[in-house]
Formats: structure tokens, C-alpha cells, sequence
């Protein structure tokens, strides 16, 4: 999708949420949009939170239905966030929004990974575990795919980040998981898995399988190049993956290139740049620069509009996306 394409996209959807949705329609008189969306699509974005349209966290976690449309006709849904890191919010997705995710997953791994070349040959068969919801739903989408079958094993993920750093991944594994600790053990001297997606604490449990698995989807918590160079060293024969993963978009796909892990959002329904505080206002760093998070989230059934406690550094476009992306996210809270 082009620049223009993009930026023709958005102002429809804002346009849309404008004249439907209970948050967007009070915030209509007290914006231009023909101002907003002056100039190309770093100005607007500029302009968009300039304009303070921008949701605080507290506000969407207790007001998640002020940014559902009005009358809305679609397969709608409701997502919690993990809640790894703080309180769970909630979102809404509709289904063929989870359908476009898993195309742009799909074609992304086949074209930068060759998954698609990978399981032609080989059965795929997928462990995962994780929380529940959008998660559970867009990893078995992703999976059927392929072609393959998956094991789910859910976890309750209330604040788990938190555990980990004070009392370690044995106990977490001993006192909070070992319901996940036994089944993920079963699954693995049952069935001959050759794809997993983990947290790179939980690495280990699957080196009975070692030759075996082929790729490693990589997400969560503790996410670095560290985690990554272990998992390529205990596990040779695998592709590993990083991927980011947020409750209002699902995953983007991320790259190794340098020592930065860089992430590509699925645009034009998730536009991310860092941004620095000036004079003026809100600015987007330059490439290779570093700010907050600044979020879009862009689709018929949802707008959203957020700072995150993340920082990112600007990355160029890397094949196969036109477009930049983000590096090395990193909570600041």
C-alpha cells in the first residue's frame, strides 16, 4: 500500500468513527480533520496527536465501549490484554480483521522466513502456550494455515513479568505453572512437535525435541538478542522469530538485522512511530533515533490513538515492507 493509499485509508476510518463511535463523536468539534490531514503521512500522524486525540490507559481500561461503533454490523469480539505488566484493558476486534492478521503473518513468514517451504516437507505440528483470547486465536488461525494441528496450553498471565524478576523462572514453572509444566511435558514425549511459540524463560522444557523442532516463535517478556543467540545455539536446526505482540493488533513480525530486533506493523491497520517531545509539540524521531511510542490503531470496528510506556528506535523498511518500522522496544514504567 502506498503512502497515498494509506493516509486515503485513514482519514476514511477516522471519518467513519467520527460520525459512529461514542469517544469520537464528542471529540468531532473540537477537531479539523481537513487540518489534521494536511501534508504526508509523518504530518499527520504529528498532527493527530498534536491535536490530543491520544486515549490514557485508564480511560480505555475502564471505558472500552465508548470505542465501539454504534449499530456496528460484524462477528465482534472482545480481547483482554495479558496483563503481564499491569492491569488487563479490554479491546474489540472483528473476525476479518483476525483473518487480514493471519495473511499478513502468513505471507511475512513464508517471504522473510520460508515457513512455507519448511512445512511442505514437514508436517507441522505446534505446541504453544500463552494467555487466552486473541492470542490462542490468532496462533491457531496461523497454524491451520500451514496445514498443521496445534496443542494450546492457556496460562493466566496477571502479572507474571513482575514474578519472574523477583522469584525466578524455577518458581513461577513450580508454584504458579506446573499444571503448563506437566501438560507441555506430556505433549512433548507424545507427539514429535516441530514448532513451538514460548517465552524464552520457558526454552528449556523443549529441548527434548531439540533436533526436532524447526522453528521458535519468540514473544513476551524478556525478549532480546540474548534470548535470541541462546535459542539459535541450544536449538540448530530452528528458524527463530521474534514477534511483537499488543491485545488491540495481535503480533508484528520482527527481523534480526545488526543486533536490533525490528518489528514491521500491519499497516495500514497498525501505524507505530517513536515520537520526542519539542517546542512544537510532538515530532517523529528520525530514522535511527529513538522516542515513545506512538500508536494508531486503524479499522473499521476500532480507533485507537495511544502513547505507550514503550520506547523505540525508528528502523528503516527492510524486504519485504515499504514502509518503516520500530527497534528494540523497551518499558520504561
Amino acid at each position: 500500500m502506498t503512502e497515498k493509499e494509506t493516509l486515503s485509508y485513514l482519514r476514511e476510518v477516522f471519518e467513519y468513527h467520527f460520525e459512529n463511535t461514542p469517544y469520537w463523536k464528542r471529540m468531532r468539534n473540537k477537531v479539523n480533520l481537513d487540518e489534521i490531514f494536511e501534508g504526508k503521512l509523518e504530518d499527520v500522524f504529528e498532527n493527530i496527536f498534536n491535536s490530543n486525540l491520544a486515549v490514557s490507559e485508564d480511560y480505555l481500561r475502564n471505558n472500552w465501549l465508548d470505542f465501539l461503533p454504534e449499530n456496528y454490523e460484524g462477528r465482534i469480539r472482545f480481547y483482554q490484554s495479558s496483563g503481564t505488566t499491569r492491569e488487563r484493558s479490554i479491546l474489540h476486534w472483528d473476525y476479518e480483521y483476525m483473518k487480514l492478521l493471519v495473511k499478513y503473518l502468513k505471507v511475512t513468514l513464508d517471504e522473510i522466513y520460508k515457513l512455507n517451504k519448511i512445512y511442505k516437507e514437514n508436517k507441522m505440528r505446534a505446541l504453544s502456550g500463552g494467555p487466552y483470547g486473541w492470542y490462542q486465536e490468532e496462533i491457531s488461525e496461523l497454524v491451520w494455515s500451514y496445514g498443521g494441528i496445534l496443542y494450546f496450553i492457556g496460562l493466566e498471565t496477571d502479572g507474571v513479568k513482575r514474578e519472574l524478576e523477583e522469584k525466578g523462572v524455577g518458581y513461577i514453572l513450580k508454584m504458579r505453572y506446573s499444571p503448563f509444566l506437566k501438560y507441555t511435558k506430556r505433549v512433548l514425549e507424545k507427539d514429535h512437535i516441530n514448532f513451538i511459540r514460548t517465552i524464552p524463560h520457558f526454552l528449556d522444557l523443549y529441548l527434548i525435541r531439540k533436533e526436532e523442532i524447526l522453528t521458535i516463535i519468540f514473544s513476551g517478556v524478556g525478549l532480546n538478542m540474548d534470548a535470541i543467540e541462546l535459542a539459535r545455539k541450544k536449538f540448530p536446526n530452528s528458524v527463530v522469530i521474534p514477534f511483537y505482540g499488543y491485545y488491540g493488533f495481535g503480533d508484528n513480525v520482527g527481523i534480526v538485522k545488526n543486533n536490533d530486533l525490528m518489528y514491521f506493523p500491519n499497516y495500514p491497520f497498525t501505524i507505530v512511530f517513536p515520537l520526542k517531545v519539542t517546542r512544537n509539540g510532538y515530532t517523529i524521531a528520525n530514522r535511527g533515533e529513538s522516542g515513545k511510542m506512538g500508536l494508531i490503531i486503524a479499522r473499521p470496528e476500532l480507533l485507537v490513538v495511544k502513547l505507550e510506556d514503550d520506547y523505540i528506535t525508528r528502523a528503516a523498511p527492510e524486504k519485504p515492507f515499504k514502509w518503516d518500522g520500530f527497534a528494540n522496544p523497551k518499558r520504561r514504567c
